[in-house]
């Protein structure tokens, strides 16, 4: 299966420009796994652009 840079784009919210996995999903979802990280795409957007990805902090920025 080819990705579909161009179509993932219209629905990718990371704001970390010079990324680049941005709109490789898959790319995006295996470089941040290895690290220990989820992808941005997970958080909430004030959470997203502190580009914190760790699961600490997508729990945090989830609890109401």
């Amino acid at each position: 299966m080819e990705c579909n840079v161009k179509k993932n784009m219209e629905n990718c919210t990371c704001s970390y420009d010079p990324c680049s996995r941005k709109g490789k999903c898959c790319e995006c979802v295996t470089y941040h796994r290895r690290n220990g990280e989820l992808p941005g795409c997970f958080f909430p957007p004030a959470a997203e652009r502190s580009y914190d990805r760790s699961f600490k902090k997508f729990i945090s920025s989830i609890k109401a």
